[in-house]
């Protein structure tokens, strides 16, 4: 059984992604900010769960986090970087400030996660290094330029360091989901086609992830149009994003 990192395992995805490596044996170090539900999980499957909550946008606390799981295992065989948010754009109202906390949430502490965990996963066996990336980096879209580029410059960051890391037996894969039913996605006000329950999800990655592959996509139609579309020509993908967009608040 491997030993697994997982940040962002409080709610949502993660949450379903903990309890699903725990049913099937795996021992893992869990990080949010709330502590609460790491708790409810350290109780459930007692001996497997070691608790390691903090920010993560913290550098030392994420250094606290990596000492503490070196004290207890030595060794990591998977980090699973799953935190993260997402916040809107609204027309008419650009907010730098937003844009800097989502790629503060996004990118810069998976940076922060990703220095802790590399030293660990070299002395691992088989190590994994796993990123929650996202379907909407293959297509821009209205509102989401914040959220867009987060995980646009993640998904960059991770393809970069597959290639850097491919000598030392290191595989990078890569998550990208279309919409996915969870607490965040639930305060969308647009429609989400091919939503997924967040247990189907959970399941779909979980059932991909001993293979080490490079890219786990889910659904596959929703992800499939999205390809193409991002790949038509920019007069075009223009004409679609303004059919897509709403006008500005006040007008």
């Amino acid at each position: 059984m491997s030993r697994i990192w997982l940040t962002g395992a409080s709610s949502g995805l993660g949450e379903a992604l903990a309890q699903l490596l725990l049913r099937e044996g795996h021992s893992l170090a869990l990080s949010a900010r709330r502590i609460a539900p790491l708790q409810s999980l350290y109780e459930r499957f007692p001996g497997q769960v070691l608790l390691a909550p903090g920010d993560l946008g913290d550098p030392q606390q994420v250094a606290g986090i990596a000492q503490r799981i070196e004290q207890t295992w030595g060794a990591l065989d998977m980090a699973i970087l799953n935190a993260g948010t997402c916040e809107y754009l609204e027309p008419g109202r650009f907010d730098s400030a937003l844009v800097e906390r989502v790629i503060r949430t996004n990118l810069l502490s998976a940076s922060l996660c990703l220095q802790a965990a590399l030293p660990l996963l070299r002395r691992g066996q088989r190590p994994s290094l796993v990123a929650m990336c996202s379907a909407v980096t293959w297509l821009a879209l209205p509102r989401a330029g914040a959220y867009g580029a987060s995980k646009a410059a993640l998904r960059y960051l991770f393809e970069s360091l597959r290639i850097d890391l491919a000598a030392e037996g290191i595989a990078v894969t890569l998550v990208s989901p279309g919409f996915v039913d969870t607490p965040l996605t639930r305060r969308n006000d647009f429609p989400m086609p091919q939503r997924w329950p967040v247990e189907r999800a959970a399941r779909h990655i979980a059932e991909r992830l001993p293979a080490r592959p490079l890219e786990i996509v889910f659904p596959l139609a929703f992800t499939l149009a999205l390809r193409l579309l991002g790949r038509l020509p920019a007069t075009w993908r223009l004409a679609l994003g303004k059919r897509l967009a709403r006008p500005p608040q006040g007008r």
